[in-house]
């Protein structure tokens, strides 16, 4: 067993669910098992967007972000359903669940992958031995498949894990990665994202192994201090820990959704933002947080996307608050082309806790009367349901998936 357990250095797991929303579906209905499946967010719409797909379905070429009009184009026979988030979050707080039976030290990054630090838990048998019963265990129980990366970085157990799916189980050592991680294509390392490579092929820098071993002024050159970390870990070198407290740091609390059509109608777009600003100030009350600093994202047709962001003189929290400042910024910044998706992010977060707010005599009798207000209306709201006093007009069957799944559940396993 020794020669599993350095000394010196750490084991680390990265446990990826295999297309995770389509097997969640086909684990709830083993109908689907073996045909081509998507989820998307609006199958009725032709514009709809495919959020993730079976195996079989991407054998024949439907891809993320696809939309449903050109997979269905790739494959006729594609069965469309709706994300069901419930179905998800649920099955992902049992999948944490099985990883934290085995160490304390669980890292989740999404609803679909985490890392694990099992360094110390030889009790459960070697690192493999391990890796096998907990793909089983997850597979056997909820019917879920999923590839696990073994190294000894979260940098190379996250390669580790692309390399065999579904089901696989791929090791990956220092002394490994000249002949498994250089040669592959720059795209495919970790961390290094579109325009990131492009960049980097108008340098000659093509596979990891150029990457690995390229000029470091130059890396710093084309992308400052990330190329020097980006040379590291290319080189296998990566020091961040598994850190299971790592959920709870945030420095922006936001919310995003792909509209079913490009859109200018006033009506629609207003909708939208009243209920991205519920999102994102339903989440921060969750955390417990406010922030003081107010983004607004406009993603046009063309996929041109434009940021915009205002610092504010004091913390905000609430929903009236985040859609004021949105709608000023949206509207000095909308060129009035039609949109593709909306985001409203609050940024400088901090825990209220933390937050050392000076407060005047009349200012802290102005807020303490606001919060009265807003805690007759949780309660109002608790006794007879949301939006007692203003209902917007919004099918709830519109709804379409947001671009990044929010991570605010993401320590619900310990609960």
């Amino acid at each position: 067993m020794s020669q599993w357990y350095p000394k010196k250095g750490r084991i680390i797991f990265h446990v990826d669910m295999n297309s995770f929303y389509a097997s969640v579906e086909m684990a709830y209905n083993p109908e689907l098992k073996g045909k081509p499946l998507a989820i998307a967010g609006n199958p009725e719409e032709r514009k709809g967007i495919v959020v993730t797909s079976s195996y079989e379905a991407r054998a024949k070429g439907v891809k993320t972000t696809m939309q449903l009009w050109q997979a269905r184009r790739l494959c006729p026979e594609l069965i469309v359903l709706r994300p069901n988030f419930d179905r998800y979050r649920t099955a992902s707080k049992e999948i944490f669940q099985m990883l934290a039976e085995i160490t304390p030290y669980v890292q989740p990054v999404s609803i679909d992958e985490g890392y694990m630090d099992v360094t110390a838990a030889e009790q459960h048998g070697n690192p493999v031995e391990i890796a096998q019963n907990l793909q089983e265990k997850i597979n056997n129980k909820l019917d879920l498949p999923c590839s696990i990366g073994i190294a000894p970085n979260k940098f190379l157990a996250k390669m580790a894990s692309d390399m065999k799916k579904p089901m696989g189980i791929t090791i990956l050592r220092k002394r490994d990665i000249s002949e498994k991680l250089w040669p592959l294509p720059i795209e495919e390392m970790y961390g290094v994202g579109e325009k990131t490579a492009k960049k980097l092929r108008t340098f000659d820098i093509n596979t990891i192994w150029d990457l690995a071993n390229g000029d470091s002024y130059q890396l710093k050159q084309i992308l400052g201090i990330n190329g020097e970390r980006l040379q590291n870990r290319a080189n296998g070198v990566d020091t961040r820990a598994v850190d299971p407290d790592a959920v709870h740091e945030f420095k922006s609390i936001g919310s995003s959704q792909t509209l079913a059509e490009d859109t200018t109608d006033d009506a629609e777009i207003r909708i939208l933002m009243h209920k991205l600003a519920e999102n994102v100030e339903r989440r921060m009350k969750r955390k417990k947080a406010a922030g003081k600093s107010v983004q607004i994202m406009i993603r046009y047709h063309d996929h041109k996307t434009v940021t915009r962001s205002r610092k504010l003189h004091q913390f905000i929290e609430n929903k009236d608050d985040i859609l004021y400042f949105a709608n000023e910024l949206f509207q000095k910044h909308w060129n009035s082309e039609p949109i593709r998706l909306l985001g409203i992010t609050v940024q400088d977060v901090d825990e209220k806790q933390n937050i050392a707010k000076q407060l005047d005599l009349f200012t802290y009798e102005k807020e303490a009367e606001k919060e009265k207000l807003y805690e007759a209306i949780d309660n109002l709201s608790q006794k007879y349901g949301k939006n007692t006093f203003k209902q917007l007009q919004n099918d709830d069957k519109n709804e379409q998936p947001r671009t990044s799944f929010q991570k605010d559940f993401l320590d619900d396993f310990k609960k």
